[in-house]
């Protein structure tokens, strides 16, 4: 009997020690808590939140979803007329005029939220900029001029509508030049939703490319047509 029990007692830290070993379960990361106030806050990360309990306008954060801000679904294809919505009612909500009489460090934060709405509004309102955003949220990194992926005949194209702008004067063809621009951006951006649509980001990336050369075709243009 002696014996067994001295079996016994050698099995038992065999067992202690697995049960140290296991792995403790890890402790939820705190609910967030009012900066004024200190009263819990509702879930809606990314969202501009206001205190439920003294109605204190809470900091942005960090890097919230532009497409979820603006109440939009993330994809390249949207609804411009629900983003503008979306967009003017935040920025009356968020204006920095509403909160003058508030502590200062409320207005900083009004500041802070109404310029996130600007910029996730001006991201997505624009198809290149609204691209180059969802590659970035799908982890790709976005094609570099010294890439060079564009097709030769695509590159010549390019230098040649360069040649012209950089050449011409007259504002027929001028004109002319801003509608090839326009015609062969609406291309691009179609195939572009195409791509996103069948989730070929390698294809949207180099159509992005492409469509980076013809905005900075447009930028030319425009400081072409500013008198002197």
């Amino acid at each position: 009997m002696q014996a067994a029990l001295r079996r016994g007692l050698g099995r038992a830290p065999r067992v202690l020690r697995a049960a140290e070993a296991a792995p403790r379960p890890r402790c939820a990361p705190p609910a967030p808590r009012c900066w004024s106030c200190g009263g819990a806050l509702p879930g809606g990360a990314g969202l501009p939140r206001f205190c439920p309990d003294c109605r204190a306008l809470q900091p942005p954060a960090p890097r919230p979803d532009l497409f979820r801000l603006l109440g939009c679904d993330r994809s390249f294809r949207l609804d411009v007329q629900q983003l503008q919505r979306r967009f003017r009612s935040l920025q009356r909500a968020l204006h920095p005029d509403r909160f003058g009489r508030r502590p200062p460090k409320e207005q900083h934060y009004s500041e802070q939220h109404s310029s996130l709405v600007n910029k996730a509004y001006q991201t997505l309102l624009d198809p290149l900029s609204r691209g180059l955003y969802l590659l970035e949220l799908n982890g790709v990194e976005p094609a570099q001029e010294t890439d060079c992926d564009a097709d030769s005949e695509f590159l010549t194209e390019i230098m040649e509508i360069n040649e012209k702008l950089a050449e011409s004067k007259n504002e027929d063809i001028l004109e002319e030049i801003e509608t090839l621009i326009k015609v062969k951006q609406e291309e691009l951006t179609k195939e572009v939703t195409a791509a996103f649509e069948r989730d070929d980001l390698q294809e949207a990336k180099k159509l992005l490319a492409k469509m980076k050369y013809f905005a900075n075709l447009e930028d030319k243009l425009k400081n072409k047509k500013i008198p002197p």
